[in-house]
């Protein structure tokens, strides 16, 4: 998963390197439904765009909804909304503003169906409903779940919720102890509750389901505490569960049968899932299922990522380490593997595979490719089959010094010797840091233009790898990553990426890792968030920065568009600094404590000047 809370060192002061190599090729610069979402309008069917790409599931319900995480199965966050244009865009105002009542990381998104938005916070994980039609946007409901304080000491990496799924009158979403809720949108009352995490072992729920043919699709926190990742079903009715994967281990508990046809002969085998770890260490290995989760109805396969193997000690687990920092395909029917791709084999950077997987058919070639395309934690971006497992295309998106580039016989990184970790010795300044080239924040993608529009960071690392013991419920972790500036001179940028091509076409640099997600619409506008407080909307061509506003938080969750009842397009962001950058490693963000003891982050020590601890709501409109 991210880094762990109790082991990870004091981090260096920021030093702009120049050992990192790598820089990409770049030219820088209510109505409730009784159904599950569909499409409604025409322009959402996944017809070919002016760039010849399509996306290849439908937007959920009408163009003016929002009603799961990505606004549609193929994670695109891309609306057809037009109404904000490159042209106006610069009139963009505060529509209205709402506080959550709740500090620490925003990173996930609001829901829109029909006449009612509904949010989720952080732990403790209120959900509320606001009317849209009404002056002022009052609450229709409040719902504060019960949910253990014992779950805020076992996350990993801050307390943070990333958003609801709705289908069938109802929204589904996870608890940080481990429970999947169900609440009626109707009433705001609980429909049904699930535990699905063994907190006691250190399995935490962080992130946001899927709703896919009657079931709520959820997986596991905890790569951090030693946990077995996993990845289930539940029956959307009534929270009972339908099956459940786990994604090491032998075959018949990772599900691994007839179906399976990996691409590569290296991923061929019996058991790999144990055989690929020494003795029983799989047992321990991590392998979460923290990150975004897409679904091609047409293959009804379910796409989800892995996180890192446990612990970061590489000594303590040689071998693959399959099937963690994997992309994994699994029938959404029984949770049987399709396919499978391990990104980083035998991962000793803390580089999670969990980012989302974004379904588009790209023109390739001379011929349409059904492609899923992943910006990865290790910092490539990989186009791959998304019915064989093929990687097609794989180019580094950010700057980078421990891989020389992908081979596509096979699929496996060709790794650097000096780059790779092991126990007892200190290796310095590896690019990019455990924070990765992309963490969580989710790229968007248009099909007018054809590119993806990419959050990134440029950090850098030393890491020193040291022998740990695994005890349940706490860090297994076994190593020191302070992190520091990677080359440039700047932190982060958020950047436009052909998949077809493997090429930057513009960028925009930030001083800090950008760490809030993106949405793009047809009006040939994106919009992203900065971990300053600014939020922007930028011309989806040329990525000239249009307009910005200073939301005062910093940005760390991801934008999405509706249409209110007054027939006018809005925009929605949270403001909260939190995850990674506002909890591990930022300066003094935090001001609720009087008596705050706690180690002041040092990789980005200067960012207390600009924002701190939030938790608001803004929507903005022409």
């Amino acid at each position: 998963m991210r880094r762990g809370t109790r082991e990870v060192a004091a981090v260096l002061s920021i030093a702009f390197l120049s050992g990192c190599s790598g820089e990409p090729k770049t030219a820088t610069s209510d109505s409730v439904a009784s159904i599950e979402p569909r499409a409604t309008s025409s322009a959402a069917t996944g017809t070919i765009g002016p760039s010849g790409a399509r996306i290849a599931v439908a937007h959920a319900g009408p163009a003016g909804e929002w009603q799961m995480p990505a606004g549609d199965y193929a994670s695109s966050r891309y609306s057809e909304l037009s109404s904000i244009t490159s042209q106006n865009a610069a009139n963009l105002r505060v529509a209205w503003a709402f506080s959550t009542g709740v500090l620490r990381g925003h990173e996930g998104q609001p829901l829109v169906v029909g006449n009612t938005m509904y949010v989720v916070t952080p732990y403790p994980n209120v959900s509320y409903a606001i009317d849209l039609t009404q002056t002022g946007q009052p609450l229709k409901w409040k719902f504060r779940p019960e949910n253990s304080q014992q779950a805020i000491g076992r996350a990993c990496c801050d307390v943070v919720n990333r958003g609801a799924a709705y289908a069938d009158g109802k929204i589904f979403y996870n608890l940080l102890d481990g429970h999947t809720i169900a609440i009626d949108v109707a009433t705001g009352m609980q429909v049904w509750r699930t535990k699905m995490g063994d907190l006691s072992r250190g399995e935490t729920i962080t992130m946001a389901p899927i709703v896919v043919k009657g079931k709520v699709i959820v997986g596991s926190s905890g790569g951090e505490m030693g946990v077995r990742g996993w990845i289930a079903a539940l029956e959307a009715a009534t929270g009972k569960e339908v099956w459940r994967a786990y994604n090491i281990g032998p075959d018949k508990d990772v599900k691994v049968g007839p179906k399976f046809k990996t691409f590569y002969a290296h991923d061929r085998g019996k058991d790999l899932g144990a055989s690929s770890w020494p003795g029983d260490t799989w047992k321990t290995g991590g392998g979460a299922v923290w990150g975004w989760l897409s679904y091609d109805p047409a293959l009804n396969l379910i796409y989800h990522g892995t996180s890192n193997p446990g612990p970061w000690n590489e000594s303590q687990r040689s071998g693959d380490n399959k099937w963690t920092a994997s992309i994994l395909a699994r029938d959404a029917d029984t949770g049987e593997m399709v396919w499978a791709f391990q990104v980083t084999p035998h991962d000793m950077w803390d580089y999670d595979a969990v980012n989302e997987n974004i379904l588009v058919d790209l023109p390739i070639k001379g011929q349409t490719r059904k492609t899923l395309v992943h910006f990865d934690r290790n910092g490539f971006a990989y186009t791959i089959d998304r019915a064989t497992g093929e990687v097609i295309l794989a180019e580094p998106f950010v700057p980078m010094n421990w891989s020389t580039g992908i081979d596509l016989t096979t699929g496996r990184p060709k790794v650097v010797e000096t780059k790779k970790t092991a126990q007892d010795k200190n290796v310095k300044d590896i690019c990019p840091s455990l924070e990765g080239g992309k963490n969580q924040q989710p790229a968007a993608f248009s099909p007018q233009t054809g590119l993806f529009y990419v959050p990134t960071n440029n950090l850098c690392m030393d890491f020193q790898a040291r022998a740990v013991t695994y005890i349940a419920g706490t860090p297994f972790i076994g190593g020191n990553a302070p992190e520091k500036g990677g080359p440039g001179g700047y932190r982060g940028e958020f950047i436009a990426w052909d998949a077809t091509t493997g090429k930057k076409i513009w960028g925009i640099r930030e001083p800090y890792p950008v760490w809030g997600g993106a949405l793009a619409t047809a009006g040939g506008v994106v919009f992203y968030g900065t971990l300053d407080g600014w939020f922007k909307a930028v011309d989806a061509r040329s990525g000239k920065v249009l307009w910005q506003f200073k939301v005062g938080s910093g940005v760390v969750g991801n934008p999405v568009t509706y249409t209110g009842p007054d027939g006018k397009q809005y925009v929605a962001i949270y403001a909260g600094i939190g995850g990674d950058m506002g909890l591990l490693i930022a300066g003094d963000v935090a001001a609720n404590l009087p008596y705050d003891v706690r180690e002041r982050g040092t990789t980005l020590p200067d960012i207390a000047r600009w924002t701190s601890w939030g938790g608001e709501l803004f929507v903005f409109s022409l």
